[in-house]
């Protein structure tokens, strides 16, 4: 292989609103965080257990937009982009990171605002309401 990939699939639930930045020339940036859950069984307890992974997702512009109309905390998402660490200074000085998803592709699977769960939100080069396309079992080339 010759190059290399930076690529994020995730499935999840919001963990609060969207916090929507607006500047000047009509860009809107929005962050979320978002929630995985992993399930196992603790084989030497027989104990069922849940471990939660927080996510910082990072939507732009007409995503952002569509994210902050139909989205609200608690809705199930599916989430596709990069991983981007970002780094600032505090006000001590000291050297901050944090480690977030930007988002490129987001489809909605159940939300609380009423949005159709078979509506994906577009990339900014579609209008909204693209109706998702679902792969039937006779679709499928094997």
């Amino acid at each position: 292989m010759a190059g290399t990939l930076n690529k994020v699939m995730l499935i999840g639930h919001l963990g609060d609103e969207i916090k929507m930045h607006y500047f000047e020339g009509g860009n809107s940036l929005g962050r979320f965080p978002m929630a995985t859950n992993e399930h196992y069984t603790n084989k030497s307890t027989g104990e069922k257990v849940t471990t939660t992974e927080w996510h910082n997702i990072v939507v732009r512009n007409k995503l952002a937009e569509i994210c902050e109309k139909y989205l609200s905390k608690g809705d199930l998402v599916y989430v596709e982009g990069r991983i981007k660490t970002r780094q600032w200074q505090d006000d001590d000085g000291n050297k901050r990171y944090m480690t977030e998803i930007q988002a490129v592709d987001l489809q909605f699977l159940n939300t609380k605002k009423g949005a159709n769960s078979t509506t994906t939100t577009p990339k900014p080069s579609e209008p909204t309401n693209t109706p998702s396309t679902k792969i039937e079992d006779d679709d499928l080339p094997f």
